[in-house]
């Protein structure tokens, strides 16, 4: 018996010996819903417990993370980064696959999603790639991909040059505004573009486009040029002459999205209220438009994308035409967002929902595509081959504006 508890215990010391130590800096860059993050690791292993912190960058952004409830239990490491959401508190929760010099993380932030990355202990040399793929299927932002027998193209690829600046054509205007909110209690901004020739003595439908969780009311200028997309459209008559309004899609006093844009997705919970009372009415007495349901659209991309969606198919007496491109895990469920499938089919002019196929949070949008589909709502899903990136959503923008305020079999 005596000896039988030696060896075991020698054999629990040589485990021990051969536990992993992360002890040192690790570099990882995580994609995430706000953008490419830059994460310097530190971290200090004392057996199985860890105590760390990072340095993250984002742009022109920097801040400092401290880590708890850290441990390593074989080849794997956990740990928790607090996040302040106004009063709240979300864990963004780390679990990582340790292999050498390399950590493979999943990063899962509260219920927005996860990422994925692979840090490398600084000063080490990169580890060769393994020979086979996990399970799953295809692993990138937000989780694994599995694609089903409907996730293709619904539109042809787009042609060259649809974004690129045309001479030789009429071009609109763009112009910030601002208006008093009701709901926020203070004057609010939004990017507003007028179609080549606007003028008052013509009536105008519009579009509201919504914005990503790091984003503002400059979002689609900086990244995806509406503006050039439209005049294009217009100049070939695929597109009715429209107007087309970028607001702020987080509905509080202070609306950057600051160091920590996460903190604010309450507020983007909320923007409704600003939008229905606020924006649209202000909208609708500053410029010349047509103020009924059918020449109202909104569509967005991520989280803005899951607030057109939410807000959208919950007012169709004020919206005919929605969109969500990329949708981001603020999407409300199939069975929530339409829980009426007969009203809508009478309702909606046009309902969009499309994804890139390397989007690692496209299950989101197809649990809504197949209860559309089990509902026999009229939809379009459109899958695509790009990520959670601007390249899907200024082809979403190009396929939808293409579609919206014209006559349909609705």
């Amino acid at each position: 018996m005596k000896t039988r508890i030696t060896l075991l215990t020698l054999a629990v010391a040589s485990l021990s010996a051969l536990a992993a130590d992360i002890t040192g800096t690790w570099k990882a860059e995580f994609e995430t819903q706000r953008g490419l993050q830059k994460y310097t690791f530190t971290f200090k292993q004392d057996g199985a417990n860890v105590t760390g912190k990072a340095s993250v960058e984002m742009t022109d952004q920097k801040r400092d993370a401290e880590f708890k409830e850290g441990k390593v239990e074989g080849d794997t490491v956990t740990f928790v980064e607090p996040l302040k959401i106004q009063d709240n508190e979300i864990n963004i929760t780390y679990t990582g696959k340790i292999s050498g010099n390399e950590i493979k993380f999943t990063r899962k932030v509260g219920d927005f999603g996860s990422s994925e990355a692979t840090a490398r202990r600084e000063g080490a040399a990169p580890q060769a790639a393994p020979g086979q793929r996990g399970q799953g299927g295809r692993r990138g932002f937000g989780g694994p991909i599995e694609l089903k027998p409907d996730d293709k193209p619904a539109f042809p690829p787009v042609p060259e040059g649809y974004d690129q600046a045309r001479d030789g054509i009429a071009h609109g205007k763009l112009e910030m505004v601002e208006y008093d909110s009701k709901s926020v209690g203070n004057k609010r901004k939004a990017l507003v573009y007028t179609p080549p020739g606007y003028s008052a003595d013509t009536k105008y439908p519009v579009l509201y486009l919504l914005h990503g969780i790091g984003g503002d009311e400059e979002e689609w200028r900086r990244g995806g040029h509406p503006e050039v997309i439209l005049d294009n459209l217009i100049a070939d008559k695929k597109a009715v002459p429209m107007i087309l309004v970028m607001p702020n899609g987080r509905a509080q006093a202070n609306d950057r999205p600051g160091p920590n844009a996460m903190a604010t997705a309450p507020a983007f919970g909320k923007f409704d209220q600003d939008l229905l009372g606020s924006l649209i009415p202000s909208i609708e007495a500053k410029y010349s438009v047509i103020k009924d349901r059918e020449n109202r659209a909104l569509a967005g991309l991520s989280m803005g994308g899951g607030q057109s969606l939410n807000f959208g198919l919950g007012n169709l007496d004020t919206f005919a035409w929605v969109g969500g491109f990329s949708s981001a895990p603020n999407t409300k469920p199939g069975a929530e967002l339409v829980p009426d499938p007969e009203k809508a089919i009478k309702q909606l002019k046009l309902l969009y929902v499309s994804r890139g196929n390397k989007d690692g949070l496209i299950r989101i949008s197809q649990g809504v595509h197949a209860y559309l589909k089990e509902k026999n709502v009229p939809h379009i899903w459109h899958v695509d081959d790009h990520a959670h990136d601007f390249q899907h959503w200024k082809k979403g923008l190009y396929n939808f504006s293409q579609l919206i305020f014209k006559p349909t079999n609705q």
